[in-house]
């Protein structure tokens, strides 16, 4: 499919393309374009910067799966953001107890232990109001899921996750 968009973008642009290929050497593909004539170049203005957001805030992550939770610090600590990560409830309380405040808890909604995500929040809401709070789970169609956040809306975004779309989720709401 890429190749047939490739070769109508060739084609439309009045180019062509050299294709030459050699056994055990591979194969390159050349694209020949026109010149562009200065009379056609038009200014457009800049582009914004495309790719994720990040920021220097202090982020909690706590997540069950050790390779989720990984993959979270990795991903956030890329984007400049200061991240601690715990592997259960219990452990981020104690984290939140012993360090300096954070700005947003992201935190699985189902994890073993005795307190899931939702009421790690709520219980740190209580001490923290001010703390903003970000909710994921695989079971975002479950309908208790969806009943407990029209009761009680807190930000939620469903796995799997795609960078991006982490990234603009924990900046809205750190902005908001």
């Amino acid at each position: 499919m890429a190749s047939r968009w490739c070769w109508g973008f060739v084609r439309q642009s009045r180019g062509f393309a050299e294709i030459t290929s050699e056994l055990a050497k591979g194969t390159i593909v050349t694209l020949y374009f026109p010149a562009s004539d200065a009379q056609d170049v038009q200014h457009a203005a800049p582009l914004k910067p495309q790719g994720p957001v990040g920021g220097a805030e202090r982020i909690l992550i706590v997540e069950d799966d050790d390779l989720v939770r990984r993959n979270v610090v990795l991903q956030l600590a890329r984007l400049g953001y200061e991240t601690v990560a715990a592997g259960s409830a219990a452990e981020a309380l104690k984290i939140i107890a012993d360090s300096p405040p954070f700005d947003l808890l992201f935190t699985d909604v189902v994890m073993p232990g005795g307190m899931n995500g939702r009421q790690l929040a709520e219980t740190v809401l209580e001490q923290h109001p001010g703390l903003k709070v970000l909710l994921a789970s695989g079971y975002s169609e479950d309908p208790l899921m969806r009943e407990r956040r029209q009761h009680n809306p807190m930000n939620f975004i469903g796995k799997p996750y795609r960078r991006t779309e982490l990234a603009e989720a924990i900046r809205t709401i750190l902005d908001a």
